[in-house]
């Protein structure tokens, strides 16, 4: 029943570090940083003055006026980076394609928290002024919604919530309905744009946000003075693809997906489990469906969120997971350069795998100073490093208890 293997044709990111797949490659490999002061509201009453923006995207040169304006900013997002990966995977060329057969799951953590200020501020003037655009544009589905009308795709159309995890909980959704047979492609991945000041205000009175003013060294994953994360924005997708169909239209294979899983803590609303027992039993459990030794991964893209117990928790999780050969695997957080983005995380993520495996190199975990003696792993400190990659592993854990992994092979 799970005999069909599933690939990568197409990918499409929009993200603070770059609005196109090259110009995100060319950022990784040098360790650019996106994290700058915010821009997109006056921050003057905020305690928290950075955040990782997407910056100098032109939405009118990619999405229709009347339309864009139908659209939260996390729907706009979505569909520029499902453009540029089913342009990518010269999908529509292929007069055969059964759009039946194509599907879209595209997930958010937020949805549009900017249309839902926007429009409750309306709703204090007069219940009449909400716009009838509203639920439609607020809704964390929808961006699924849009992509699959524009392109006619009539496969299972759906988003899916579950926090920072959400993006690899799409593609793993994805990847498992191309095994069952329920479809023969599926665009899928995540989006996010909660810079805004009620998000902002939420982390930060929970304590989850960094309080380091300087943006150039605020995001400091598994760095012993690392104090909070930086919220980000922007959206990840990918064309997934049974094997065979890819090979009949002669389709550009990236990498293979091989392995996923999710499980969950049952311990806490926003703490992980004591030692990343359930990122642990995530992990294993992806290795165990690739069916490969711990031995086999040669990277892993972690959550590494610079908060101070995801750090220690998942360092402890990959030790008890791959225990000798942890001290072997190549560990990088990107997150250091494009700050978190959510729902998005995970997909714009699931990339930097992708685009590690294609062109051979580890990228940084930047702003790494001060050895944490609790994070005792291999972080790739500041600099990339060139290697062969044949398995690439990739992990998100959200609010609520959620752990997602998913294992991608070289073609």
């Amino acid at each position: 029943m799970l005999s069909r293997r599933v690939v990568i044709t197409g990918v499409g990111v929009v993200s603070p570090i770059g609005n196109n797949v090259s110009d995100f490659n060319n950022s990784l490999k040098n360790g650019v940083n996106g994290i700058n002061d915010i821009t997109l509201f006056d921050k003057e009453k905020s305690s928290i003055k950075i955040a990782a923006e997407v910056k100098n995207l032109d939405f009118n040169s990619f999405i229709d006026k009347k339309e864009l304006n139908k659209m939260d900013r996390f729907t706009q997002f979505a569909v520029i980076a499902s453009d540029q990966a089913v342009e990518s995977s010269n999908l529509n060329s292929y007069k055969s394609l059964d759009k039946e057969r194509v599907g879209v799951i595209i997930g958010s953590g937020i949805g549009g928290i900017s249309t839902l200020t926007e429009q409750h501020i309306r709703l204090q003037k007069s219940p009449k002024r909400v716009s009838p655009f509203f639920i439609p544009s607020l809704i964390s589905d929808i961006a699924a919604g849009h992509v699959s009308i524009k392109y006619g795709f009539k496969g299972p159309n759906y988003g899916l919530v579950s926090a920072c995890a959400t993006g690899t909980h799409a593609i793993g959704d994805a990847y498992r309905m191309i095994q069952y047979g329920d479809s023969d492609v599926i665009i899928t991945g995540g989006t996010e744009a909660s810079v805004h000041p009620l998000a902002i205000a939420g982390f930060a009175n929970m304590r989850a946000l960094s309080k380091n003013p300087n943006y150039n060294d605020a995001c400091r994953p598994f760095d012993l003075n690392r104090d909070g994360f930086v919220l980000g924005e922007g959206s990840g997708v990918i064309v997934l693809e049974e094997y065979e169909h890819a090979l009949k239209r002669n389709a550009n294979i990236l990498c293979e997906i091989v392995g996923y899983a999710a499980t969950g803590d049952a311990f806490h609303l926003t703490s992980p489990a004591p030692n990343g027992e359930g990122a642990a039993r995530s992990m294993q459990l992806a290795l165990n469906d690739a069916k490969i030794s711990c031995n086999s991964i040669d990277y892993i893209n972690a959550h590494g969120t610079s908060t101070p117990y995801n750090d220690k928790f998942e360092t402890a999780a990959i030790r008890s997971t791959f225990k000798k050969y942890a001290d072997t695997i190549s560990i990088s957080s990107t997150k250091s350069m494009t700050g978190h983005l959510l729902g998005a995380a995970g997909a714009v993520e699931a990339i930097s795998c992708i685009l590690s495996i294609k062109n051979g190199y580890v990228p940084p975990t930047i702003n790494y100073q001060t050895p944490d003696p609790d994070c005792n792993l291999n972080y790739t400190p500041n600099k990339l490093v060139y290697k062969d990659i044949v398995y690439a592993m990739s992990n998100t854990f959200g609010f609520g208890g959620h752990n997602s992994t998913i294992i991608f092979k070289k073609k």
